[in-house]
């Protein structure tokens, strides 16, 4: 059943993903232009992009497209290489912050969800299941989509950074149609497979480790 359809049958679906969709983008936005104005590019704080408020961050439709498709995104973080002391590793750095921060969301969360249902008596209750797990899910589904080295996304800077004196004319190609690619990949679902069953061993893992410290105390 595809998501538009989950949620014209229960729209509370879109009352419990809506917080997961602001605080993924959110956090993963903010973490870019932390991590810029840290290794001396001011260029996204002085455009007001260093907040945690979500409206500075959200493009309508690529939040439209998130919320009902599963696939969107956010205005990207201005950033002026030209300010790093070192341009291939602070731009590898500034790429995977936001990664980074979406992953160190969804583990927290995971002791949310694994408490709520040892310890809090949540196991049935929908809103919280719903809420929480769609926190875990959506944050994992961005910083995993997000490594995927085809422009535009994050993965691509990373790549580059490290590949593209070895095989320019594999990136040059890959920046010129690799918009197009990923609209491929999308549209026959190869992206959510690929997503699906690491979503799933990753949010698996991190439930373990959760459980195993709730269930100290």
């Amino acid at each position: 059943m595809s998501r538009i359809a989950q949620i014209f049958q229960n729209p509370l679906q879109f009352l419990y993903v809506l917080p997961a969709i602001l605080i993924g983008l959110t956090v993963h936005e903010w973490a870019h232009a932390y991590a810029a104005y840290r290794l001396g590019d001011p260029t996204a704080r002085n455009l007001g992009r260093m907040t945690l408020n979500p409206l500075a961050h959200v493009d309508i439709f690529g939040f439209l497209m998130l919320l009902l498709v599963g696939f969107g995104w956010a205005k990207p973080v201005p950033v002026n290489p030209r300010n790093f002391k070192n341009y291939r590793r602070d731009d590898i750095i500034v790429s995977l912050a936001g990664i980074f921060t979406n992953v160190v969301i969804a583990f927290l969360f995971s002791f949310v969800y694994v408490a709520g249902i040892l310890k809090w008596g949540l196991g049935t209750n929908e809103a919280f299941m719903s809420i929480v797990g769609s926190i875990i899910t959506i944050n994992l589904a961005l910083a995993i989509f997000n490594l995927i080295p085809i422009y535009p996304l994050d993965g691509s800077h990373v790549a580059e950074s490290l590949l593209m004196a070895k095989i320019p004319r594999v990136f040059m190609f890959l920046r010129q149609y690799g918009q197009w690619i990923l609209i491929a990949l999308i549209i026959f679902g190869a992206t959510s497979v690929v997503l699906g069953y690491l979503i799933s061993a990753i949010s698996g893992g991190f439930f373990s480790v959760a459980a195993w410290f709730v269930n100290l105390f």
